[in-house]
């Protein structure tokens, strides 16, 4: 069994001339032990805890993850870190390597297959910058039984997620995910730590999942809320007379003004309370 716990060994496989990177996976490898601990703490693991682990490189995570839980599924789409994979983590019982893209895989399936008799089911990755928001969107509409994801991504997107009303990051992204979980900004990840080294900070945030809300069951208001924010610069009677011409700018106004909400406001004023009476009340 390979030292699965020697970050140098990772660092010299990356820095090697026949290891290729790959931009079109967004691979940028995470070997910083003092933020890799901090990933590990924000997710509070235990002996009952299932994880799933999208894109874990050459398992810089994973080995941390793997000690301190009932069972790691990782998802690595990148069929030449596979034997690296395998050779750091031979001998784990308790983890299950999949090469598969986990957007095209049947995330569903593989738990019942593999997390019957986990307490809790938790997601961390360090996701691809290029495919963040489908991920994520795809654990929210297909799977019921995430408890938590603790997830690093580009700093942008990471405040975009968590912002708040009234806000520049505030927008429909902002809305759609709040629905959804609680989120919270965990901390800034600079990127001098990532080997290779990306253009842009990276940060980590944490979403806990309402389980009573399916996302299929509410597509159409994540519709509304898209055309809410459509066109940002614009007033939310201009864009919702834009998005529904079954009513009137007339009646669009009135509707505001019943409901307290200021004509020409913008949608980064409203908040998820907001958007779900307008919703439910007039759009649905």
């Amino acid at each position: 069994m390979t030292d699965i716990k020697n970050n140098q060994i990772r660092k010299a496989i990356v820095n090697q001339d026949d290891f290729a990177i790959k931009k079109k996976f967004s691979q940028n490898f995470l070997l910083d032990e003092n933020i890799i601990a901090k990933i590990i703490d924000s997710a509070k693991l235990d002996n009952n805890t299932g994880v799933i682990e999208i894109g874990p490189g050459l398992g810089a995570l994973t080995k941390e993850i793997v000690k301190r839980t009932k069972r790691v599924l990782l998802y690595e789409v990148d069929n030449e870190l596979i034997p690296y994979l395998q050779g750091f983590f031979n001998g784990f019982e308790n983890l299950i390597l999949v090469n598969n893209d986990v957007l095209k895989a049947n995330v569903v399936a593989d738990i019942s297959e593999y997390f019957q008799d986990v307490e809790r089911l938790v997601v961390i990755s360090n996701l691809p910058y290029h495919i963040t928001t489908p991920i994520i969107m795809k654990f929210l509409e297909e799977v019921r039984n995430i408890d938590t994801m603790v997830l690093m991504m580009q700093l942008e997107v990471a405040q975009r997620i968590t912002s708040k009303p009234n806000t520049k990051d505030y927008n429909a992204l902002s809305v759609v995910i709040q629905h959804q979980t609680k989120t919270k900004y965990l901390f800034k990840v600079p990127k001098s730590v990532f080997y290779p080294q990306p253009k842009v900070d990276s940060a980590v945030i944490r979403l806990d999942i309402d389980k009573e809300i399916n996302a299929i069951d509410n597509r159409g208001f994540y519709d509304f809320v898209h055309k809410c924010f459509a066109q940002r610069r614009k007033t939310l009677v201009n864009n919702l007379c834009a998005g529904y011409d079954r009513y009137s700018k007339e009646e669009l106004t009135s509707i505001l003004v019943d409901n307290t909400i200021d004509p020409q406001a913008r949608a980064e004023s409203l908040c998820l309370d907001d958007f779900q009476k307008l919703y439910l009340q007039y759009f649905k």
